[in-house]
């Protein structure tokens, strides 16, 4: 299981879920669009703190993010 997609697919979701694009998702969790991007096609890899920071961002827990579809 690749984690990286894992997570970047969980982002998407929930951010879409939410009703943020990723702009906004970007003002509001404090990292780049750029960078949010990178997450979500699961080209970055993501540290435990900004997998922390996304789901605070999201309104969801850590877990929600990690879990398998």
């Amino acid at each position: 299981m690749d984690m990286r997609k894992l997570v970047g697919r969980n982002v998407r979701k929930i951010r879409l879920r939410v009703g943020l694009t990723q702009e906004r998702f970007a003002k509001r969790s404090g990292f780049s669009q750029q960078y949010i991007s990178g997450i979500e096609k699961g080209r970055r890899n993501p540290t435990i703190v900004t997998i922390y920071e996304f789901a605070k961002a999201l309104g969801v827990t850590h877990m929600d993010l990690v879990r398998p579809d």
